[in-house]
């Protein structure tokens, strides 16, 4: 078993590669996903699920390769992924496990940005995904990232239609706060949740943590007025990523976390724009190619400039 959680569990299996249209292998790993009867996943998340895997097919998606529906029984069989999901590598580490590093990070955000961007902006209809957070996101074992589990994805507006009303689904803390108070659904609903997992990312935080200061256990709250203050976007970088990340890049990157979260909807930035500038974010050399000196000129050199 590599998984558990409300939907049931999740396990490790292989297939022959003749089932499968994969690389030639004799054999391929899968991750097989049995539902529990009695868990938050049921039958209409279960068929929302293969029917949203079945069309859309992108290299940020997970590949659902196959489904059973027996009985009461309900499985999905997917590609498996090595490195599990992004909060086994962001959130709570265990003593000994090496942290990401700021450039991977930055690539697991833009890639996952690449998959909300092609469910909004590609997708016929547009799909909005609607419980984006770390644990659903992937990571293959070279950190490409790859979205998974669309049991609560809805098709968005068509036509002259603005938004989707539905019932509050989704993560407490993820959600959009005009979807939260109004239940209307639209794909900056989704750029909402992508700000929270981007802000994750790069604080190494949880969304909400009751174990940190009552001042601190939300993040987007203890984030807010940092976020105005180009002084301290210091206090917002994870502790374990021990400086190694150039200033300009982590201001650049809490700009766009910022544009996410913003309470207008309308305000918030369209998914192509935020990868736009998380490509440009994650090509650009990190202090990994140039070095901690590097990186500390450029923070002097910002000093000098706010001194003068």
């Amino acid at each position: 078993m590599i998984g558990e959680g409300g939907f049931g569990r999740v396990y490790k299996g292989q297939l022959e590669d003749k089932v499968v249209v994969l690389p030639p292998s004799s054999f391929v790993s899968v991750a097989v996903k049995q539902l529990d009867r009695n868990g938050f996943q049921g039958n209409r998340e279960f068929l929302v699920e293969v029917l949203m895997l079945s069309l859309l097919h992108h290299s940020n998606l997970v590949n659902l390769i196959g489904y059973c529906a027996d009985g009461d029984q309900r499985i999905l069989v997917y590609e498996y992924l090595a490195n599990g999901s992004l909060e086994d590598h962001l959130l709570d580490l265990p003593e000994g496990k090496a942290p990401l590093d700021w450039n991977t990070r930055m690539k697991i955000a833009a890639g996952a940005a690449k998959g909300l961007e092609y469910l909004h902006e590609t997708a016929d209809p547009p799909v909005i995904y609607r419980d984006f957070k770390a644990s659903n996101i992937l990571l293959d074992a070279e950190f490409n990232p790859k979205l998974s589990d669309f049991g609560l994805a809805k098709l968005g507006p068509t036509g002259d239609k603005t938004h989707v009303s539905t019932r509050v689904m989704g993560t407490y803390g993820y959600c959009a706060p005009e979807y939260a108070l109004t239940g209307q659904l639209t794909s900056k609903s989704d750029v909402y949740s992508f700000g929270v997992v981007f802000l994750e990312i790069i604080t190494g935080r949880r969304v909400i943590d009751n174990s940190r200061p009552t001042e601190e256990q939300n993040l987007v709250t203890w984030a807010s007025p940092l976020l105005k203050d180009r002084k301290k976007f210091d206090l917002l970088a994870d502790p374990l990523l021990e400086g190694k990340y150039h200033q300009k890049g982590l201001h650049q990157a809490l700009a766009v976390a910022a544009m996410c979260l913003q309470e207008e909807d309308s305000t918030r930035p369209l998914m192509s724009d935020v990868v736009t500038a998380l490509e440009y974010l994650a090509t650009n050399k990190g202090p990994g190619e140039g070095g901690v000196l590097e990186e500390n000129e450029e923070r002097e050199d910002d000093h000098d400039e706010a001194d003068r």
